[in-house]
């Protein structure tokens, strides 16, 4: 693809003939129609400024000395997971980058190609036109027409799609496609395993490193789980799907290196013992919850001292529940992992400041840090409740395809608030009051929905607030938010109620028809969105990371 160079060279011809082509390949925050909005510039578009930089780093003397000397190997391998995302989500990071001021390819870097995340995946460098729904995972133009009729596996997890001589579509295997580095990810892991003591840890490791020759991540993924004593930890491979937004199947590569804390870890353990309970408490007919989570589930915390690829890019990844596969998460259950180092980071840069904007004064004092991470914490739990397959035994990822991602967003957050209800009334969260959370919620939504409402997060919270206003959740006065907690239960049971009952009859043109009814943002939140802007809260943080800010460099 031709590129023109971004607007840094000072003379009124280059402006005039850039001017044109930025409103033919610029899309609109809203739609992507390719307009600028309003006073939009190219200067506007490029805006590295909105995410705050925050070092990544933790107290390494937890670590013994071997799990020292495995970081530069578990980190280079995570070096690797971000090159390979680079190529499944834009191409060839180099080509793009060689040609673009300092202040545009720093916005580039952050966003892993010319499209803003944040923004509508809207392109912000002239004649890059919108973002192909399928990254480059899929041929550019390529349709969901066209893939049903070539035959091809449409929900190949692994497998980049490609066209052969003669222009027919083709799978290649992830370990194929991407083979050469693969390899060095790889023995990167099992050099890491050489100097492991820890022995789950390393049998983790030589498992996950044989597993990305092989896309087989089955055996691996259930290594992970059972570990337990170990306190350096690696999350890597290709895991998430949101970067393919035609079927929301493939994978992206991804990494992160993180150090257990071994104190709040404990504080959040006993929780895993209540989901089967809260399973059977969803306010939903019994067809909808017959599904039992696994026992097994583990909640962590962790400081993270890595992000690499998929996590990275754009929006800052808080927390993760894995592993993404149905049957593993029913029989072994999941881990719930809560990066608190970066929850903070957040918490402190972004979401307080905020608050203090847009949450009625009565409330400011709701808004602490650990309802923020509880909140966050329950949401990963919430993805292992609910329903996994419809009521007719098909998977719900599948009935639902490219709606299955903001609708199972959706769901983990509102199920994560009726969870945390619950518990509070049982007198097992002593911390803080229900309040706390309520209004921290709230104060969240504004926070997520400024990542735009493109991602399958984004419509997720757009469908929440939406819901929450028809039903009263909150008050709106004087330009500020007020939480009303009665009908915000009632908005949470309702809304947790529709959820569930979508994905078990799989009724894809329902949660259609709910996100394009609710998954917008209107008029009058986009206008309080401005005055976070005009105050200067960053919309999200960008990690100075690495071997050097550890201080592992000699």
């Amino acid at each position: 693809m031709d590129r023109i160079h971004p607007l840094s060279m000072k003379n009124l011809i280059y402006i005039t003939l850039l001017s044109t082509l930025l409103f033919q390949a610029c899309s609109n925050k809203k739609d992507g129609s390719g307009q600028l909005a309003g006073n939009e510039t190219l200067d506007t578009l490029v805006d590295p400024d909105k995410y705050i930089e925050v070092e990544l780093n933790t107290d390494l003397s937890v670590l013994k000395p071997y799990e020292r000397a495995m970081l530069p190997h578990l980190l280079r391998a995570a070096e690797i997971m971000d090159e390979l995302f680079w190529q499944q989500a834009y191409g060839d990071k180099n080509t793009l980058l060689s040609g673009l001021d300092e202040r545009t390819a720093r916005f580039a870097t952050i966003n892993y190609g010319p499209w803003d995340r944040l923004a509508g995946d809207r392109p912000f460098i002239p004649g890059v036109g919108p973002k192909p729904a399928g990254a480059n995972m899929y041929p550019s133009g390529i349709t969901k027409r066209e893939i049903v009729e070539s035959g091809i596996d449409s929900f190949g997890q692994y497998s980049m799609v490609r066209r052969d001589s003669i222009g027919r579509l083709i799978t290649i295997p992830y370990h194929e496609y991407f083979a050469p580095s693969l390899r060095i990810a790889s023995d990167q892991l099992l050099q890491a395993a050489a100097l492991c003591e820890e022995p789950s840890l390393k049998k983790y490791l030589i498992l996950r490193a044989a597993a990305l020759l092989n896309d087989d991540f089955t055996e691996s993924d259930i290594a992970w789980l059972k570990m337990q004593d170990n306190v350096l930890d690696i999350i890597i491979g290709p895991i998430e799907n949101y970067e393919d937004k035609i079927y929301n199947a493939r994978t992206s590569y991804e990494a992160y290196v993180l150090v257990k804390d071994t104190e709040w870890s404990k504080r959040l353990a006993r929780y895993a013992a209540f989901l089967p309970e809260l399973q059977a408490s969803l306010p939903v007919p019994d067809a909808y919850k017959k599904e039992s989570p696994g026992t097994e589930s583990q909640l962590n915390a962790y400081d993270v001292i890595y992000y690499a690829g998929d996590c990275n890019a754009g929006s800052k990844t808080i927390a993760v529940n894995l592993p993404n596969d149905e049957l593993l998460q029913t029989t072994f259950g999941t881990r719930r992992s809560q990066l608190k180092n970066a929850m903070k980071a957040k918490f402190d840069h972004i979401l307080v400041p905020l608050a203090d904007v847009l949450i009625d004064p009565s409330q400011r004092k709701h808004i602490t840090f650990d309802a923020f991470f509880a909140n966050t914490m329950f949401h990963e739990v919430a993805h292992g409740l609910g329903i996994k397959y419809t009521l007719n035994g098909e998977k719900v990822k599948q009935a639902l395809q490219e709606q299955y991602s903001p609708l199972e967003e959706g769901k983990a957050d509102i199920l994560g608030l009726y969870m945390i209800t619950y518990l509070r009334e049982k007198g097992e969260i002593s911390e803080g009051t229900l309040m706390d959370n309520y209004v921290t919620f709230l104060a969240s939504i504004f926070r997520s929905v400024r990542f735009g409402a493109s991602s399958a997060h984004g419509k997720a919270n757009m469908v929440r607030f939406n819901y929450f206003a028809e039903k009263g959740a909150f008050v709106y006065e004087n330009g500020t938010y007020r939480v009303d907690p009665d009908r915000m239960k009632v908005a949470m049971n309702d809304l947790s109620t529709l959820i569930i009952t979508l994905q078990g009859d799989g009724d894809k043109a329902g949660v259609e028809k709910l996100m394009s009814e609710k998954g917008l943002i209107p008029a009058a939140l986009a206008a309080d969105l401005k005055k976070l802007e005009s105050a200067g809260i960053p919309v999200d943080v960008v990690f100075k990371q690495g071997a050097e800010v550890l201080g592992l460099t000699p």
